[in-house]
């Protein structure tokens, strides 16, 4: 994988990255993550997966890995192993999310895994906390999930917060969450401090299921904003551990697609993320070696409009799409 410029920044990024919610914790929203921990749930063990997984994702090329404070001990995981490795900071490009709080205590049946609160109070504890676990590797801090309804997009006080730590080196963005992310992404790009954009980047649900922001997306890029792509698989969704019954059509145009292409339904639904012309990374959250080298084989689709046009016929309206990402249990 070659590594490319992100947005107008410094940084440069691999066109696929690695998510670790699903490795930084014992339990998540994605179909089958119990079944890819099998049972290793205690810490030090997770850790241990962790770091194997990592360790295959460097060694497929990738050089963009993603965590966030919520995401149990992601940052701790992620920073050992660079340690560990002795992995130069500038061989790899990191990014790292405030705003949610981990509220489990490593139990996966808690009944609130995870607390959101973008108030600079939240930040002036968090980010420490990231630096300490990150270090000089951090190179990316976003508003993790930033949407209209917690106001942190017109919070002043944030912004300016926010805009000391970029003056520092770091790269400033926020993830994007729910069926009104277009309108977010909107009002961010209008977000200044003395008169300079704030954020740098955006991280982006897009899939074939839930492709509403693209036009906001490629206009970020245009304005040379870097575009992180998340979710590029629905939580499992478009994989073969959806056994939806109502999802049997969409199901059917994927495996028909994806057996024309000689390819997985994973690696097909990834390489549509990865050619839209505004995505600088779409990140993969395997939890698994052997998953993660199938979603690098992503890269070796041979993507094309027939595909294209197929899949654009899957999208879901956003209300419909994220009300069942709601109902997704933590396993």
């Amino acid at each position: 994988m070659h590594r490319r410029p992100f947005g107008a920044t410094d940084l440069r990024v691999t066109p696929i990255g690695l998510g670790l919610a699903a490795i930084g914790r014992p339990g998540y929203i994605n179909l089958g993550h119990a079944d890819d921990l099998e049972g290793r749930r205690a810490v030090d063990e997770l850790e241990t997966h962790a770091h194997t997984v990592l360790d295959a994702a460097w060694n497929a090329g990738i050089r963009y890995f993603d965590v966030a404070r919520s995401y149990g001990r992601g940052e701790q995981f992620l920073g050992r192993w660079l340690r560990d490795r002795d992995i130069d900071p500038d061989a790899v490009t990191v990014g790292s999310k405030w705003g949610y709080t981990y509220t489990a205590d490593w139990q996966v049946d808690a009944d609130v895994h995870e607390v959101k609160d973008h108030s600079r109070a939240t930040f002036e504890r968090q980010w420490p906390e990231t630096e300490a676990a990150l270090g000089d590797q951090l190179d990316l801090y976003q508003i993790h999930s930033a949407t209209l309804s917690t106001g942190v997009l017109d919070d002043a006080d944030v912004h300016r917060a926010l805009a000391r730590l970029k003056e520092q080196g770091i790269a400033i963005g926020l993830s994007l969450s729910g069926p009104k992310q277009a309108e977010t992404l909107d009002r961010a790009l209008a977000v200044t401090v003395d008169g300079v954009p704030l954020f740098d980047s955006v991280q982006a649900t897009w899939n074939v299921l839930e492709p509403s922001a693209e036009d906001l997306l490629a206009a970020a890029h245009n304005d040379g904003r870097g575009v992180i792509v998340k979710e590029a698989l629905a939580n499992g969704r478009l994989t073969p551990r959806n056994d939806e019954s109502d999802f049997d059509a969409s199901r059917a145009v994927l495996r028909a697609q994806a057996e024309r292409l000689g390819t997985t339904v994973d690696a097909l639904a990834l390489a549509a993320a990865i050619h839209q012309p505004w995505a600088d990374i779409v990140l993969s959250g395997a939890a698994r070696t052997d998953h993660l080298r199938s979603n690098v084989a992503a890269l070796d689709v041979a993507y094309d409009a027939e595909a294209n046009d197929a899949l654009k016929s899957l999208a879901e309206s956003p209300e419909a799409y994220w009300q069942r990402r709601d109902e997704l249990a933590w396993t």
